[in-house]
Order: structure tokens, then sequence, then C-alpha cells
């Protein structure tokens, strides 16, 4: 069964070449699996043992999955700017860093404001928890 569209046809050559064989399943360093879903027991019906690492290495990488759509503080704005001091005595009695000792001084500086809880389509201005990251 052949076609005049190129791409159809290597789809169908493709398809022909994978028939009777399945891919073989590896682990994440690349070691063949024969099953993910036999697992080793204690016993013909104890618990399942932590030293399959088949097994372990499968929940490990579902564990880790991000999801993009559940990405704490993923909208935001963010400013560049400076931070200047304007009375260093208050500001020796509660912090000892250096770039708080001196009036007028200027140390650059970013802070970003985000949602925390922000799904595509969500409305920036829906009520809920804010954040807040200065970058001195």
């Amino acid at each position: 069964m052949s076609s005049r569209d190129a791409a159809t046809n290597q789809l169908m050559k493709h398809v022909q070449s994978k028939k009777g064989g399945r891919d073989k399943l590896t682990t994440s360093n690349g070691a063949p699996v024969d099953s993910l879903t036999a697992s080793m027991t204690a016993g013909p019906r104890g618990p399942i043992l932590l030293q399959d690492f088949t097994l372990i290495d499968h929940i490990a990488k579902f564990d880790r999955e991000r999801i993009p759509e559940r990405v704490v503080h993923a909208k935001g704005s963010g400013a560049f700017g400076y931070f200047e001091v304007t009375d260093s005595s208050f500001m020796q009695s509660v912090c000892r860093a250096k770039m708080f000792d001196t009036p007028g001084k200027r140390t650059p500086m970013a802070v970003r404001f985000s949602t925390v809880g922000g799904e595509s389509g969500s409305a920036d201005t829906a009520p809920g928890p804010r954040g807040v990251a200065l970058k001195i």
C-alpha cells in the first residue's frame, strides 16, 4: 500500500518496522527492564521491597515530574532600583550589615511581586496570597 505522499510512506514504513516488536523499557540509567508491573515482594503476598530498584526509580521519576500548570509564583512583575539608607542610627540598631551603616549610601537591588496560585487564564487581580522577593 503506497501513497504519493512521502510523509505517509515514511509513516507506513515505520509502522511496518515496529510490527511484532516492542521498544525496550529502561530505567533512568539505561538498564533494560522486563516489566514495570512486576515488583519484588517478601513472599508471594508480602510487602514490596525497597531494594526493588526498578520500582523506586519509576516512583522517583514520577514524584519529580513538573506540572507547568501548578508552578508557584509563575506570574509576577519586577523592578530594578536602589536602596538608600536615610537613618543609619535606626538601621545599626537592627542590623549589622555594612551596606546599612552610612546615610545616603545607595545599594543596587531588584524586587519581584508575584501571585502564588497563577493557573493559566486566572485574573491577576484575584484575591489570594501574594509573594515579594528582594535581592540586595
